[in-house]
């Protein structure tokens, strides 16, 4: 016995049904894809009131130009001053020495990743370079050190303070290799292959390839690379509180010690402050003074993005 035939009437109300089915389906994840974008916001919101109302109070008390200008910080004294200087030339020493380091070595093992290692040695060279970025940042701190000061830089000068900037850049430097090196050589690979092969076709070398049109190709996100980079440089505390010192100077002398941003607010943090003091106010006061750094520096890197980014069909 034949089945009776479907309805135009029939296909109609299931099709409408599937419809409902849909939307409300779609509702559902739209609404959750939203609650996850409103917890990321939200959340930057909560950090930033947090910071930048006991900053507020601080500045109610210090004023801006002593903060930014003067040149001896010592809140944790008697009668301490507050010029935050020293900290920021701190930061700037050892966030250039380990960009020095890790930018050209960085790029150079994107460069080889990308261009000229095979699909095994891929596959193996770039996992275990991925894999230095899982090493805790305590770990770096102590090998900046008892290696780096104490067995190698003490032989290259002998006057080296135990506690330096030079140790703690050339460590921070190795460990921010492998995010720039893997965010580039994921840049460079979304190079479409027949930039390369025109390249070739030309009579173009490898190198000249690698150089003049792959690198030029992927320059947005290779830049953002660097950025991320260095922010993340800016931002470490571990290497710089253990291999640095807590000793804010303002100096530009790389073998001696110093104290930057982060590990002044690791150092007093963890102390014996009371809450509400302007102490303890002033970690947020250099809180917030990183936080503007990063924001600029992400800014700009977002320009930089947008003006070289090149979008292929």
């Amino acid at each position: 016995m034949s089945a009776s035939p479907t309805t135009a009437p029939d296909l109609a109300a299931e099709y409408s049904l599937r419809q409902t089915r849909s939307r409300a389906g779609e509702k559902v994840i739209r609404g959750i894809l939203l609650a996850a974008a409103a917890v990321s916001v939200l959340t930057t919101v909560g950090i930033v009131l947090s910071v930048v109302i006991p900053t507020i109070s601080f500045f109610s008390e210090i004023p801006v130009t002593d903060f930014l200008f003067g040149t001896v910080w010592t809140p944790l004294f008697a009668n301490g001053q507050f010029g935050v200087l020293p900290l920021i030339s701190g930061t700037i020493v050892i966030t250039v020495i380990a960009v020095i380091v890790a930018l050209p070595l960085g790029l150079g093992a994107a460069v080889y990743l990308s261009e000229y290692a095979s699909d095994r040695s891929r596959r193996i060279l770039k996992p275990t370079l991925e894999l230095l970025a899982g090493i805790p940042t305590v770990v770096f701190g102590f090998f900046a050190l008892e290696f780096v000061t104490q067995i190698l830089l003490v032989r290259i000068f002998p006057g080296i303070d135990i506690f330096n900037a030079l140790s703690a850049g050339l460590v921070m430097g190795v460990m921010i290799i492998p995010t720039i090196a893997s965010l580039s050589e994921d840049a460079m690979a979304a190079v479409p292959s027949g930039l390369r092969d025109g390249s070739y076709a030309l009579g173009s070398t490898k190198r000249q390839t690698a150089v003049k049109v792959v690198i030029p190709a992927a320059l947005s996100g290779i830049v953002a690379a660097f950025v991320l980079g260095i922010s993340r440089a800016i931002g470490e505390t571990m290497i710089v509180t253990i291999a640095a010192g807590l000793e804010p100077r303002l100096s530009l002398n790389p073998l001696q010690g110093m104290q930057t941003m982060t590990s002044f607010i690791a150092a007093a943090g963890s102390g014996d402050l009371s809450t509400g003091s302007i102490e303890y106010k002033s970690i947020f006061a250099v809180g917030f003074l990183l936080f503007l750094l990063t924001f600029i520096m992400n800014i700009i890197s977002i320009r930089l993005v947008r003006r070289y980014r090149q979008v292929y069909q």
